[in-house]
């Protein structure tokens, strides 16, 4: 564990403020390749079946009901920053309490609860207790990942441990200073996570067994993101955006693509990277900004080349993500651009994607963590509202707002048209279909 200051910088204080239930653009590998269909009912891992933020789901709300949002169920949760994964009609998530950290599994439409599992004891820092990560769901198995790094897989059925594994002290590895904040991936037959050891950056665990499938990368910090799969130049990369940078590697075996330098103080890159204008997008808080990565092979060097198409750095930076994934929704990006260090100063904003082009910015909208359905982007902030947008990249097009919650961190997951989130202390149920 890490030894914490008496007293914390501004700049610490913001980075930790963005460990979201962070723990991930771009399709994950389940039960079938990269791109397959997934189901339109379900929101199986961070930033839901395509791990973009982005549902395929229709007939939501067009205009504001009176009052708000109907809420469906309200129950008990915990402390955590853990996202929310639904499949099959159950709900699960990781808190804390009771002096320890917990998998709970509801059922979705009456938030029941089905089982609960004791995974750990509690993760405490003084930056926040409880875990970070939201889980994975595939092939009825969830896999999660606990705040010292602690990664297990439970049946679904009756969350039942299958095995489990210390991943950071698998490879002598030292846990993050604000918590293991990533969110598992499921690529093929093997569950991934960031682990920021010596000799492993990122690392591959057979998803039946738990036994290590490969590693990648060496004496990178595991930072605060969570990998993606996106298919750039032609193929599939795992993208791992770690404290000091990114780096692409193929999701089968592990052998290193390319690489990327990318620093911020504290090693606070924690928002998704995501597939966007042809490249990828990496964006961080702290004024640091964002970089549209082109990756492109060229037959005399052994990795491919990573340059920026476009980049905007600093305070003037057009879009500065701190916890929250941006969402490219028809070559537009829309994000949360976080203005300095720990302040509440934070702009909702639309950019091209190809150009790094500005369209539009509604100036203090708050910091909040979007996800996207139906031409809308819901979006909950962390003054415990829930803002649902048009996505227009001409204008900022509010529908509505209403108070539904404590402060959210966490963005929200999105099934059946039912909108789940959560706060420190409860997990909520709203019903967003169109009457």
């Amino acid at each position: 564990m890490h030894r914490f200051p008496t007293r914390l910088t501004v700049l610490q204080v913001a980075c930790f403020a963005a460990l979201v239930g962070l723990g991930i653009s771009v399709p994950v590998w389940a039960d079938e390749p990269a791109g397959a269909k997934s189901a339109a009912a379900d929101w199986p891992q961070f930033l839901g079946p395509d791990r973009n933020g982005v549902s395929r789901e229709t007939g939501l709300l067009t205009e504001w009901p009176d009052g708000g949002p109907k809420q469906v169920w309200r129950v008990a949760g915990g402390q955590g920053m853990s996202g929310l994964a639904i499949s099959d009609g159950r709900l699960l998530t990781l808190v804390q309490k009771s002096g320890r950290q917990w998998a709970i599994c509801l059922d979705a439409k009456t938030g029941q609860k089905n089982w609960e599992r004791d995974l750990a004891p509690a993760y405490r820092n003084k930056m926040g207790d409880g875990p970070r990560a939201t889980p994975a769901i595939a092939g009825g198995t969830a896999f999660v990942f606990t705040g010292e790094g602690i990664l297990a897989a439970l049946n679904m059925a009756d969350g039942k441990i299958l095995w489990q594994k210390d991943a950071v002290a698998e490879f002598g590895g030292e846990i993050a200073e604000y918590g293991m904040a990533c969110s598992p991936l499921v690529a093929g037959e093997n569950v991934v996570v960031v682990v920021g050891a010596p000799e492993a950056t990122v690392a591959a665990f057979n998803r039946n067994t738990g036994a290590v499938a490969w590693k990648a990368g060496k004496d990178d910090p595991a930072g605060y993101s969570s990998p993606a799969i996106m298919k750039l130049n032609g193929r599939d990369h795992l993208v791992v955006f770690h404290g000091a940078g990114a780096m692409g590697v193929d999701p089968a075996r592990g052998n290193l693509f390319w690489h990327y330098p990318y620093v911020t103080d504290f090693n606070c890159n924690i928002a998704t990277p995501v597939a966007a204008g042809g490249g990828v997008l990496l964006s961080s808080g702290e004024n640091h900004g964002s970089v549209l990565l082109k990756i492109t092979s060229n037959p005399a060097e052994r990795l491919m080349q990573s340059t920026p198409a476009w980049e905007s750095l600093g305070p003037s930076s057009v879009l500065r993500n701190e916890w929250q994934t941006s969402i490219l929704l028809d070559g537009y990006l829309y994000g949360i651009d976080n203005v300095g260090g720990a302040g509440p100063v934070s702009h909702l904003t639309c950019v091209e994607a190809a150009t790094g082009k500005r369209q539009w910015q509604q100036v203090r909208f708050g910091k909040g963590n979007p996800i996207a359905a139906d031409g809308k982007l819901f979006v909950p902030t962390i003054d415990g509202n829930l803002v649902v947008v048009k996505a227009n990249p001409q204008k900022y097009d509010e529908l509505g707002r209403a108070a539904v919650a404590g402060k959210i961190r966490q963005a929200p997951a999105l099934a059946g048209g039912l909108l789940y989130l959560r706060d420190e202390r409860e997990i909520v149920c709203l019903d967003m279909r169109k009457p």
